[in-house]
Order: C-alpha cells, then structure tokens, then sequence
C-alpha cells in the first residue's frame, strides 16, 4: 500500500511528467493528508490512513520558505519552469490559499518570472469565491475532471461530502471562460471490491468529451497511473488507448497532452 508523503511546504524541485522542472508547494501537513476526494489511484494513500497531527504551513511559514528556496535556486543558476501547488491533499483547502498564491505570484515575478505557477485541483472547493479568485490568478489552473458518470466517481475519486455534484463542477469549470486545464486519468483493473474501473471505453469517453466541449478548456491533460496506488488493483493505461482519447480530443479542437 502507498504510503507516499510530502515534506511541508516546499517540494523539490522535481522533474514533471506535464509542466517540467517544478518547485512544490505543498500548503498541508508534512505528516499527513488533508483532502476532499479519497482516491483508489492517490500516490499519498488513502484518507484513513494518513490522519494528521500538526496544522498547515501558515502564510508566512510557506512565503518565507519559498522565497529561500528560490534565493537558493537563483543562485546556484538552478533551471525553473513552474511552482506547483500540490502534496498532501487538495491546496485550495487552506484557509489562506488566495493570499499564498498572491505571495508565490510576486516571489515568482521577483526570482523566476519566466516561471509558471500552477495549482493541481481537484475542482471540490473552486466553487468559493476566494479560491475561484485564486485560481483565476495563477498561469495554468489545473482542474480534475475524472468522468461525468456519479457511480464511477463514488467508486473511484470517492469524494468525501455526500454534497458533491459532477454537474456543478462542470458549470464551475465554464465560469472561468477558458482559464482552465482539465486533467483527467484514464486506467484499467478493479477497486477494492472487484468493481471494474477501467475508464477508456467509450462509455466513458464520449460523455466526457461533451463536457470537455462544454467547458471549452485552454488545453486538456490526459495521463495514467505513474507510481504505487493504494488499491494494487488498477493498471495503467496503454500507451494505444490514451493515444487514442488524445487525438479524439484533438479532433475537437482542444489541445491534448497525454503522459504515459
């Protein structure tokens, strides 16, 4: 079982299968996970597992830690391509993340400016105007969007409120008019129980390419399994099947990076 925990705040820099060398923020616990899905694929494990016992980086522990970090880097003539926001759960989730994404945004524009910034979502709590704000600030807002279909989505991303509604999170994505990218992952196998979860049928496939054109993204980000899964169950993706789901996407006009 994955076990996979991040140190707090700052990750890295590390070498990204989508966005290149990035530096991570993480805005939760270094001891544990904070998030708002429970995952079978996540990489950190699941929420049960990794209950925490300290509080999140506060503002000025992250803004000062990262700005070290970056003094760091320019130093030693270190390469950038983008500060992530990421680790232990969903970020959107501190309490403080617009005024975090503020800071990073001026540190960035001071030590990196040719660097992006990037928040990896989940979508949950982009419904509140402060993390809307914020995420309308950053360079790439990375959105998750998983399927359209509830079951799958219950079974696999097994959001933590029962108030969770794949149809509002599609209107939220819309809303920020092509200042999103959404980030989807395709995978085989079964969950915990034995429940089939593969994803790249067109049964899948299609409905989430109609909210793809619906939601009208700047780019689409397919991807697939890539480390340990707290589920041992699932596999990859073939290399043929998210080629394929690329080029549907393409064929619609979006543009589509896939990561194998």
């Amino acid at each position: 079982m994955s076990t996979i925990l991040y140190p707090s705040p700052i990750v890295g820099p590390i070498h990204s299968r989508r966005l290149g060398i990035s530096l991570g923020v993480n805005v939760n616990p270094s001891d544990g996970k904070i998030c708002t899905f429970d995952c079978i694929y996540c990489e950190v494990g699941y929420n049960r597992n990794h209950h925490t016992s300290s509080p999140r980086p506060t503002r000025l522990q992250i803004a000062t830690e990262l700005e070290s970090k970056l003094k760091e880097m320019k130093a030693n003539g270190s390469a950038l391509d983008v500060i992530t926001f990421s680790g232990n759960g969903e970020p959107t989730g501190h309490p403080d993340f617009l005024g975090i994404v503020e800071d990073t945004i001026r540190l960035r524009n001071d030590y990196y400016p040719d660097a992006k910034v990037s928040v990896l979502t989940n979508s949950t709590l982009a419904v509140r105007p402060d993390v809307h704000r914020a995420l309308m600030l950053v360079d790439n807002n990375i959105m998750k969007l998983d399927t359209v279909d509830p079951i799958y989505i219950n079974n696999v991303d097994r959001p933590v409120s029962s108030a969770y509604d794949v149809e509002r999170i599609i209107k939220e994505m819309q809303s920020f008019n092509g200042h999103v990218i959404i980030q989807t992952i395709f995978m085989n196998g079964t969950d915990d129980l034995g429940r089939d979860v593969s994803n790249t049928s067109d049964r899948f496939v299609e409905p989430w390419l109609a909210a793809v054109r619906q939601i009208r993204p700047s780019e689409v980000m397919i991807y697939t399994i890539d480390r340990e899964t707290p589920c041992p169950t699932l596999r990859k993706a073939t290399h043929e099947e998210l080629n394929t789901i690329r080029d549907r996407v393409a064929a619609e006009g979006f543009n589509c990076i896939a990561a194998y």
